[in-house]
Formats: structure tokens, sequence, C-alpha cells
């Protein structure tokens, strides 16, 4: 016989089942699929030292978020005063020198290098030449670090 603890708990668990499957498919938890992004057709916003470049920023298959923006420093500027967070990062230098802060230590290097910045280490990068200096910044947060 079916009591009404059953079909109090048969409501429950349906209850619970229908909120877990609306998060999964909700708008802000879609997987972003595999893309190109063509540097021409990305838009460009100013910013008070150069310019930047959103590529994307979204959660996928094995990450709670994956983020990429191209960053245009003008001579003489810093993205930002050294600071540390908790996601990784990898930056690839495009164009110019730039000097950034690597394990307390202040490195220069130019095109086509490579930039760890491991998690909560202090670091920063600043434009030492006399042109733009353009990066592509890749940052991740594994699954559980994002705040809620």
């Amino acid at each position: 016989m079916i009591t009404r603890r059953d079909i109090s708990i048969a409501f429950i668990t349906m209850g619970v089942t229908l909120c877990a499957v609306a998060v999964t498919y909700s708008q802000d938890n879609v997987l972003m699929k595999s893309s190109a992004f063509d540097w021409n057709q990305v838009d460009v916003k100013p910013t008070k030292t150069g310019f930047s470049r959103r590529l994307f920023r979204g959660r996928t298959a094995t990450l709670d978020e994956l983020e990429c923006h191209i960053t245009t420093l003008k001579s003489g500027e810093a993205s930002h005063a050294p600071h540390q967070h908790l996601q990784e990062e990898i930056m690839i230098i495009k164009e110019g020198l730039v000097e950034t802060l690597v394990n307390g230590q202040l490195n220069r290097v130019g095109p086509g290098s490579v930039i760890f910045q491991a998690s909560n280490q202090m670091h920063n990068i600043k434009n030492v030449g006399d042109a733009p200096a353009t990066y592509h910044v890749f940052s991740w947060h594994s699954p559980g670090m994002l705040k809620k």
C-alpha cells in the first residue's frame, strides 16, 4: 500500500530531479562548442591602458570556466598592479616588448614568448617598448573553483 510518506518522498525526489535538470540546462550552464575566432571579426573595446578583445568565457566539458581575451597595452602602460588569484593563466606575446613579474623577478620578453602564471602567485605585465604590446590571455577554473 502507498502511504503519504511514499507520496511525499516521490514528490520531493521529483522536485530535486527537476531542479537538477533545470540547472543542467540553464543558459549559464551551456557548454562551449568548438569555435574559430577571426582576429578581424572580434570587437575591440578601448580601455584606459589600450584595447581589449574578449574571445570567449564559458564552461567546457572539463572546466567550470575557460576564458580568453587579447589585451593591447599602450607604451609604458601596465595591465594592472601586481595581484594574485586562484586561477592559473597563460599569456602569449603577439607583439611588443613586455616586462612581467614572475616568481618575484621581472622578466622582459617579446613576440612568441609564453608566460605561465601559477595559482596565487603575484604577477603583472607592463609594456616597456616604444610601440603597442599585444598578448593573448588564457585562464581557467578547474571544477569546484568558481564561487557560487
